[in-house]
């Protein structure tokens, strides 16, 4: 880990909580001893080169994955042992949305909802705006299992909001996304953090970071290089650096000593 990683103590107050967590393939180690905070209303971006852990580590937030060891944490809840009370709470959009064969967008819609507990009108009067935002209207009646994959994303977004959580968790939430619907996509997340609620998301795309966050982490081979806000990170950098110059600088350094 490169002298650029922040490491976080433990509150009550935080809405995420990561600490020490590790998970291992064998020999590899896909995340190391994490530690990260993320207080409520941030849009906190989790960036990282391919490999870096990202998708390991929201995984594991989602109960998807058990960590070799350490923890993590959603609203005090351990997100594995309790990961189907984190689901109630957490709105999860995944890289790569699967959905059954035999239903229909509306369908889906539907069916997340009902599993939120959730009457037909109320499904209904949330998920309208949105589909008409997304412009996925005039494929409800289509299967999902047949959309693209920029479909596919819109309409998991969908699902992932319609119980409005405290917390969405995005993992590469623009991808397959053409820039209209990416656009749409930002003043949802946007507006979401203005109304206090918290977005984790995964990207590759710094400037969407630089854009969105309030709070920026980077991994480079499942370590922590770099955390805090884009002002943080200059500041560590002596210097008044893009995300991009700082990213390359910390997770480079990373790779670097990795190699050595």
């Amino acid at each position: 880990m490169t002298s650029n990683a922040i490491q976080m103590s433990p509150s009550a107050g935080a809405l995420i909580q990561i600490q020490g967590l590790t998970k291992r393939y064998g020999s590899f180690e896909a995340v190391n001893n994490l530690n990260l905070r993320v207080d409520y209303g941030h849009i906190f971006a989790l960036l990282g080169p391919n490999g870096a852990g990202k998708t390991t580590t929201i995984r594991m937030l989602m109960g998807i994955l058990a960590p070799t060891s350490g923890s993590a944490r959603i609203s005090g809840l351990d997100c594995f042992h309790d990961r189907v009370e984190v689901k109630r709470r957490v709105g999860y959009l995944p890289d790569e949305p699967v959905f059954y064969d035999y239903l229909r967008g509306s369908e889906v819609i539907n069916f997340a909802g009902e599993m939120h507990g959730l009457k037909r009108a109320e499904i209904q009067g949330r998920a309208q705006p949105l589909i008409h935002r997304l412009e996925l209207r005039d494929a409800l009646e289509e299967f999902a299992v047949n959309y693209s994959r920029g479909m596919k994303k819109k309409l998991a977004l969908i699902c992932a909001m319609i119980h409005d959580p405290e917390l969405l968790i995005l993992d590469e939430p623009t991808n397959g996304l053409d820039p209209f619907a990416t656009r749409v996509l930002h003043e949802i997340m946007s507006e979401k953090a203005a109304a206090g609620k918290t977005i984790f998301f995964s990207t590759h795309l710094l400037d969407q970071a630089e854009k969105l966050s309030s709070q920026i982490a980077i991994l480079a081979r499942g370590q922590l290089a770099a955390h805090g806000t884009l002002a943080e990170l200059r500041a560590q950098l002596a210097n008044n650096s893009t995300l991009e110059e700082i990213f390359f600088s910390v997770a480079g350094e990373t790779e670097k000593t990795a190699g050595a």
